[in-house]
């Protein structure tokens, strides 16, 4: 019998035509935005902002950012049911790194005394921070924690996905300016229900390397 995480996995798969008719229900969004929120990141750093496009106006907003390339991924920003824009602080600073040791003391993990001394977890993010006090190299990485997540929350809800590194990060950024507030954008996550008749990868069977290729044990 395959264990339930890996029939997962071998159910998932990156659809490449979805019916717009199909929308994922509430109890199953609610599901994965607690599964984003949940997520892990270096040092618990959470340097992230998931922006959901739900309404058909969000939606064409995300349409015109393929105005100037990546075009094939363009009819997904209409026809998924939703879209998630993973984004990620280029500047990740102390202060930023205060809100979770405070959220920590106040979920009880941490006693107010040792609020100081758990800004010691932060010298991690200085050794990712550049001269320019760039820090996006790290907390871009942190995002696709978050998406490694969610692909797997929804292959387990039996929702299909698409991740779109083909996205214009400039015309995001600007067509999304407000929501983004300073984050960056470099990769989106479509999300709903396959077009059965259309969706020619649903009907592919499932390739990876052999384990001895990718995995050594010592």
């Amino acid at each position: 019998m395959t264990h339930p995480i890996i029939a997962d996995l071998e159910s998932r798969y990156t659809a490449k035509k979805y019916d717009s008719s199909k929308r994922i229900p509430q109890q199953d969004l609610d599901v994965i935005y607690e599964a984003l929120r949940l997520s892990a990141s270096s040092i618990n750093s959470q340097p992230w902002k998931f922006i959901v496009l739900e309404s058909d106006e969000a939606k064409q907003r995300m349409h015109e950012t393929f105005a100037h390339k990546f075009q094939f991924n363009q009819k997904h920003a209409l026809e998924a049911s939703h879209i998630v824009l993973f984004a990620h602080n280029p500047a990740y600073q102390r202060e930023d790194y205060a809100k979770v040791i405070d959220k920590n003391i106040e979920d009880g993990r941490l006693k107010p005394e040792e609020r100081e001394q758990a800004f010691g977890g932060f010298g991690f993010a200085e050794l990712n921070t550049d001269e320019q006090g760039n820090t996006s190299k790290w907390t871009k990485a942190q995002t696709y924690l978050a998406l490694g997540n969610t692909l797997h929350t929804l292959a387990r809800l039996g929702i299909d996905s698409t991740t779109m590194e083909g996205i214009d990060s400039d015309m995001v950024s600007k067509i999304f300016e407000k929501e983004l507030n300073g984050y960056v954008c470099d990769v989106a996550l479509a999300m709903g229900y396959h077009h059965s008749d259309e969706d020619y990868n649903a009907k592919l069977p499932k390739s990876r390397l052999a384990r001895e290729q990718v995995l050594t044990v010592l």
